[in-house]
């Protein structure tokens, strides 16, 4: 029989367990920690001095003292002490320290990046996928250096944003 769920290892009951309220307690404390998790920072070494109950952290690489072998982990503080939860593919926080989304992706933690098809703002896309390379204005019989500047600085824009291939 499993003793924890499969996907955020939260723990299970058992049949005949003494003290079923704590293991309960446990799984609440671990699913508050989980679901949508918040984070104070992420890539920190060692506890925090005076942590506040449910405040969260991603562990670093090298961790020390009471999060030693935990390295990567998210750690949340309860008034039982440090709950450590082992990442997973996918799992995603919020970073408080910077408003960034984190995510767990090819075994490390990655910070700012926004993965999609398509940015809409009021229903309206303003971003979609990579569009064709553009080239700079050239021949014609009229020649404007004025607006072949200016459209050149707009393409160079375009292309720095990656909006069109350079």
């Amino acid at each position: 029989m499993l003793e924890t769920t499969p996907r955020l290892a939260l723990p299970l009951l058992t049949a005949g367990q003494a003290q079923k309220e704590v293991t309960h307690n446990e799984a609440l404390i671990c699913a508050d920690m989980l679901i949508q998790p918040v984070v104070q920072a992420i890539g920190t070494g060692s506890p925090p001095t005076n942590p506040e109950p449910g405040q969260c952290w991603v562990i670093g690489e090298s961790p020390t003292g009471a999060w030693t072998g935990h390295a990567l982990c998210m750690v949340c503080w309860s008034e039982a002490g440090w709950l450590f939860a082992s990442p997973f593919e996918g799992m995603s926080a919020l970073n408080q320290s910077n408003g960034h989304i984190i995510r767990y992706q090819s075994g490390q933690w990655v910070s700012g990046d926004v993965n999609a098809a398509q940015v809409k703002i009021g229903g309206v896309q303003v971003i979609g996928a990579q569009r064709p390379a553009i080239s700079n204005p050239s021949g014609g019989s009229t020649l404007d250096s004025e607006a072949r500047i200016t459209i050149a600085s707009i393409l160079t824009a375009l292309r720095e944003h990656g909006l069109i291939a350079a």
